[in-house]
């Protein structure tokens, strides 16, 4: 499943090669526009005010398991991935439910209050309309941020993050990262110099693609038909 960032923007029915990678090696892929996301009039757009990191996973949550009860996909190997907003929406599906056995977060957010007080000014009150007024209603930034729940996580989880970026700086996936760690869960980390929020070069991004091949490839036990450099992945047995 891919949760697309914005988080009120929108994925389209067009060639994608970012999907065409996964397709053309044995994956299916359900591409979400979860509520909120643009183009489909104002109140499918509304459905996301004041509900981020409930309405988009409940959507991608429900869209997966449709799949599996039409006999299309196999509950026991359900992966989320996503960036940004979209890897937000991936942590909190990992954090708060169970339907996927696996995920991979480029750059996302898992805390949500720390973004309002350290992202940059031009998204700094964003979080209003899609969560709550800060820091009147503190209490629902705590309950929406994955990083205060991290004993409900239960599947293995891979991190992608930019060392420069400014929007959703490192620390959130590092926190992350340690806090899989010292559960015992499969955990991997790459960080990526000179990247900011959305890896450009041209290199970055097919470390990033392999890598998260090479983790489906561990956690979900299938062999690859060619070889990809390895990514370190603590706790696996």
């Amino acid at each position: 499943v891919i949760s697309h960032g914005g988080p009120t923007s929108a994925t389209h029915a067009v060639l994608n090669l970012n999907i065409q990678f996964w397709t053309s090696r044995g994956f299916g892929v359900l591409d979400v526009n979860y509520g909120g996301s643009t183009g489909y009039g104002r109140a499918y757009r509304e459905r996301l005010k004041g509900q981020w990191g409930v309405v988009d996973v409940d959507d991608c949550i429900n869209g997966a398991l449709y799949l599996v009860r039409q006999g299309r996909a196999d509950g026991n190997r359900l992966a989320i991935r996503g960036g940004s907003a979209g890897g937000y929406t991936t942590l909190c599906a990992l954090t708060f439910r169970d339907a996927f056995k696996a995920g991979v977060s480029y750059y996302g957010i898992s805390d949500t209050e720390a973004m309002v007080r350290e992202t940059h000014k031009f998204e700094s009150h964003y979080l209003d309309s899609l969560i709550a007024p800060y820091p009147e209603r503190r209490d629902l930034y705590i309950e929406r941020s994955p990083i205060h729940f991290t004993d409900r996580l239960s599947c293995p989880l891979l991190l992608f993050q930019g060392l420069e970026d400014e929007i959703v700086p490192p620390n959130q996936s590092e926190r992350m990262y340690e806090a899989a760690r010292r559960k015992g869960l499969p955990v991997a980390y790459l960080a990526f110099e000179g990247e900011q929020h959305g890896f450009r070069r041209a290199e970055t991004i097919k470390r990033a693609v392999e890598a998260e091949l090479y983790f489906y490839s561990k956690v979900f036990r299938f062999d690859l038909s060619d070889p990809v450099a390895p990514v370190p992945i603590a706790n696996l047995e």
